[in-house]
């Protein structure tokens, strides 16, 4: 994610409703991510609490539609596939790599790429969180948000909060 906090987004930004946030409750919020539209909706009840530009997985790493519940939130996640081979001094060494297919290069060792305000949806590690917003689909298969949108999803949820995914 190096450079992301200079990268501006081509998407609308993050839109919030507070008298709708404000009625939020553990029991009557749940999140709707449109795909085609590269959204992410908070809501509560059938109203629109949050509006958030997303990217989600890009050809050969889509990201799965459906019905999801949050398994788990993790504030400071890393990536367990994509990051860095650093060296001891934790200089990059090569960057972007995937510990599935590259080799580290001796005297380096891995270090997940930065995944904060994370909210995993699948046991395969596909999750909600801040990252790259280019303005169309560019991820691994995460749903990335923007800092604030991710934040704000991610105080509002609970584990177990109902997540659906799809063409809305």
């Amino acid at each position: 994610m190096r450079g992301a906090s200079a990268y501006i987004s081509r998407q609308a930004p993050l839109k919030v409703n507070q008298s709708v946030l404000s009625q939020a409750t553990p029991d009557n919020v749940h999140v709707r991510v449109s795909l085609p539209k590269q959204r992410a909706y908070l809501m509560v009840g059938e109203e629109i609490a949050a509006d958030s530009p997303i990217s989600s997985g890009k050809a050969g790493h889509s990201t799965p539609s459906g019905h999801f519940s949050v398994l788990e939130k993790d504030p400071d996640h890393r990536s367990s596939i994509y990051g860095d081979f650093v060296d001891s001094s934790g200089r990059v060494v090569r960057a972007g790599i995937s510990s599935k297919a590259d080799s580290a290069p001796s005297g380096t060792h891995y270090v997940g790429a930065p995944m904060r305000w994370f909210m995993r949806l699948t046991g395969e590690g596909v999750g909600m969180h801040v990252g790259i917003l280019p303005g169309y689909p560019a991820s691994h298969g995460c749903i990335r948000m923007p800092s604030d949108g991710a934040k704000l999803f991610y105080d509002t949820v609970r584990i177990g909060t109902k997540v659906d995914v799809g063409d809305y």
